[in-house]
């Protein structure tokens, strides 16, 4: 009776567990909980779940949103060129930015670990995210400046060319309307008649504004006959106020200084010269008989450097911008992991007599592995999203080509397209396009905690 009576007590308290008395497993009602989340879920709910929901309703209305027309405007993406153009450069975007920033951060994690200054270098090099993305689009579209005088990228691609190529004196500069010199193809101008020595040769130019010849040019000075040579004088025939007779060389006439003359007979080149400071230039007797040839590289513009912004450049272009913002945060984790790399396993790779490559692609990369997973992946969901630099740094003329889906969202919706029904169509495929990249890291963080 005393056990039957004992066991009859014990019953009840098997009955008194966390779920039975409405608390959870931390000793806390769920109630109490529910009421802890319930600001987050609100939150959560009104800022991520009624946004995609909103979307994907307002998806399947027309442009006013009172006409339902079910998947038209899903249609309407891929027969769009604009879209079109702005899913291929998604596409872009996404095979590229993100490869090119791990593995530029990869290099930089490797070697800062080996210079004394790393933590410097680190330091400069994780500095553009402390800058939003519109300052450093306003930063790259002056970079990328057409003008070199503005522009920092043509201002070294010009420089670097001007060294090797040199650049033409009077560009612009042409014969005046009825004169002797003709074009003859590759913007150079010829003769019509045969020059003859002991009869100077007369080669006026005009185009140039007499205050803005290269220089410090002194006057021109018709030049003398000498026996057995081709001489004459290539100068500006015009002056400030007027004046003088054309085709001859007048008193305040301005000499053109480094003009390459040639004496053409037969197609073929039988002389040149370069005209002096006051503008004559003297020819061998072989000259004699041929016409004289002003060669275009007298008179080519000068070289501007690269469009970067142009139709061709213009992603690219962006692309290397994203990069340089980037870097810096791939840089900064993928160190992280790499601080926790055992050392020993690179010792002893060395040790069996690897190489510093080989230690490299053998045994730091495929550690960092897991590291290397999650900045991949977390820039391939930042690409799709990418909007601003784009926005600012391509100039109108090439935004189309530059085009992206973040960037036709906008302009679809906001942008004076005023089609929120096809907006929010672009919206769900941004969605749908991330949803993929969101499981393969969700269920690697799994795998890893399984570990």
């Amino acid at each position: 009776m005393a056990a039957a009576q004992g066991v009859t007590a014990a019953a009840p308290a098997r009955k008194q567990g966390p779920r039975a008395n409405g608390k959870s497993v931390t000793r806390t009602r769920w109630w109490v909980a529910g009421l802890f989340l319930l600001p987050a879920l609100v939150l959560l709910g009104a800022l991520v779940v009624y946004p995609i929901g909103y979307s994907v309703w307002r998806s399947l209305f027309d442009t006013g949103g009172d006409t339902f027309v079910g998947l038209d405007n899903y249609g309407d993406i891929f027969r769009d060129d604009r879209t079109l153009k702005a899913v291929r450069n998604t596409a872009i975007w996404v095979a590229v930015a993100p490869a090119l920033v791990t593995a530029l951060g990869l290099v930089f994690a490797v070697l800062t670990e080996r210079v004394r200054w790393g933590t410097a270098f680190k330091l400069v090099v994780f500095m553009p995210m402390a800058i939003s993305m519109l300052a450093a689009g306003i930063i790259f579209r002056l970079v990328y400046e057409q003008d070199p005088d503005q522009g920092v990228a043509n201002a070294v691609v010009t420089s670097v060319h001007d060294t090797f190529a040199s650049a033409s004196q009077y560009p612009g500069a042409h014969p005046a309307a009825g004169g002797d010199l003709r074009k003859s193809g590759g913007g150079s101008f010829t003769t019509d008649a045969p020059v003859s020595a002991g009869t100077p040769a007369l080669l006026p130019l005009v185009g140039v504004p007499p205050n803005k010849v290269p220089g410090d040019p002194g006057p021109a000075k018709a030049a003398s006959a000498e026996p057995g040579k081709v001489t004459g004088t290539v100068w500006l025939d015009f002056k400030l106020g007027g004046g003088g007779t054309k085709g001859e060389v007048d008193a305040g006439e301005k000499a053109l200084t480094g003009v390459k003359v040639e004496a053409v007979r037969g197609g073929e080149v039988v002389a040149s010269a370069t005209s002096g400071a006051d503008g004559t230039f003297t020819l061998p007797a072989s000259a004699e008989g041929a016409a004289l040839r002003l060669p275009g590289s007298n008179f080519t513009e000068p070289y501007n450097g690269i469009d970067w912004l142009g139709p061709a450049l213009v992603t690219p272009a962006i692309i290397a911008s994203y990069i340089w913002m980037w870097a810096g945060f791939a840089m900064v984790l993928i160190a992280a992991g790499l601080a926790s790399v055992d050392r020993n396993l690179l010792e002893a790779a060395r040790v069996d007599g690897a190489n510093e490559w080989q230690v490299f692609r053998r045994v730091t990369v495929p550690l960092l592995a897991p590291v290397l997973v999650v900045v991949l992946v977390t820039l391939m969901i930042n690409v799709m999203k990418v909007f601003d630099l784009v926005y600012i740094i391509a100039p109108q003329a090439s935004q189309d080509d530059a085009n992206v889906l973040a960037l036709q969202l906008y302009l679809a919706s906001f942008g004076g397209g005023g089609d929120y029904g096809v907006g929010s169509a672009i919206g769900v495929l941004l969605l749908l396009l991330v949803v993929p990249v969101m499981i393969v890291n969700l269920r690697r963080l799994r795998k890893e905690r399984q570990r």
